[in-house]
């Protein structure tokens, strides 16, 4: 798939609560094709601490408006800046990168994300919507505060979501999950993103009841094109770079 380098225009910031942003942002003419699991890498300007670009999952693309939406976590002084970029803003991406999730073959699917990782689930929702697909997803968070975006996604599906504290869903973790536990409904696939620790766990819950499950890792990929090596994966091929191979991956071609 053809990369491109552009100059995109803030339309707007969302601010969801301390941590998080979510940005639109919006193309000079019609943007090129973009598949769910996809990301960009992001130039922070006016940061002299921040030499490489950021790489930030696509959350959601409208085709018709010609805008795409980065959900952004402030973690650094890099992805701090990126949180108080402005309407009118010029924000300047290198992309598509990476490959994608794929279709399933079956209709029963359950899309799992925690924290960050519930960025790529939303436009991941919204392609298999469009080739009549329902989803689910499975959100999880340390608290209710941490529960993001919920109004996106059940605008394309049933949501379920999960509390370490217990302040809202359920308490505990995603696996702690009734849908997790009892499989009721069905699920026939798996996506999920987040925390290594907890794909790690659905990976392992998927093998084990013959679920095939895509996994998109968030290893740091700070050049985007395989040159850098920074995010290698171990798999069953040895080391693959996340930036090119991936970030998704069959859970079971992964050395878990």
């Amino acid at each position: 798939m053809k990369k491109y380098i552009d100059d995109f225009k803030v339309i707007k910031n969302e601010r969801l609560n301390n941590e998080y942003v979510i940005l639109t942002l919006k193309h000079p003419a019609k943007l090129p094709a973009m598949l769910p699991g996809q990301f960009v890498e992001v130039r922070v300007d006016k940061a002299p601490n921040t030499f490489l670009r950021r790489p930030i999952s696509i959350h959601d693309v409208d085709t018709e408006k010609n805008t795409m939406k980065l959900l952004v976590q402030e973690i650094g002084e890099g992805t701090r800046i990126m949180g108080k970029l402005s309407e009118g803003d010029v924000c300047n991406l290198v992309y598509p990168l990476g490959n994608s999730f794929s279709l399933p073959d079956k209709p029963r699917v359950l899309l799992v994300g925690g924290g960050c990782g519930i960025a790529p689930l939303l436009f991941m929702g919204r392609h298999l919507k469009a080739n009549g697909i329902e989803p689910q997803f499975l959100l999880g968070a340390r608290s209710s505060d941490g529960l993001i975006a919920l109004d996106a996604f059940k605008a394309l599906g049933t949501v379920y979501t999960t509390t370490e504290d217990g302040s809202a869903g359920t308490k505990g973790y995603v696996i702690h999950h009734p849908v997790m536990r009892t499989q009721t409904p069905a699920i026939d696939h798996i996506y999920t993103c987040g925390p290594e620790a907890m794909m790690k766990v659905v990976a392992k819950y998927a093998r084990n009841h013959a679920i095939k499950c895509e996994v998109s890792l968030e290893n740091h990929m700070a050049c985007g094109f395989g040159a850098c090596l920074c995010c290698v994966a171990d798999t069953l091929d040895g080391h693959k770079c996340t930036c090119t191979d991936g970030p998704v991956f069959d859970s079971t071609y992964l050395k878990w």
